[in-house]
């Protein structure tokens, strides 16, 4: 990828890999994604067994924001390996 400079692929390496309590950034990300997934289905689900009173709009919303982060996590675990 020629608009990205060494130095910024660099600089995408060091944020994936920043250790927080000895565990990459991107790894705690990928699991807050997943959580975000799980939340977003059992709100669908719940909401469906009329068990749940929240509006569809949060369905949305959590559905919306996991795909961000989704896509953030792997943005940065692509950007890694360049």
């Amino acid at each position: 990828m020629t608009f990205l400079l060494n130095g910024d692929i660099r600089m995408f390496q060091e944020i994936t890999y920043y250790l927080i309590l000895g565990i990459p950034f991107i790894v705690y990300l990928g699991i807050v994604t997943m959580l975000m997934f799980g939340i977003t289905a059992l709100i669908a689900f719940l909401k469906r067994k009329g068990r749940m009173k929240l509006s569809i709009s949060w369905h949305y919303r959590l559905a919306s924001l996991s795909l961000m982060l989704a896509v953030i996590h792997g943005f940065l675990g692509i950007l890694a390996y360049m």
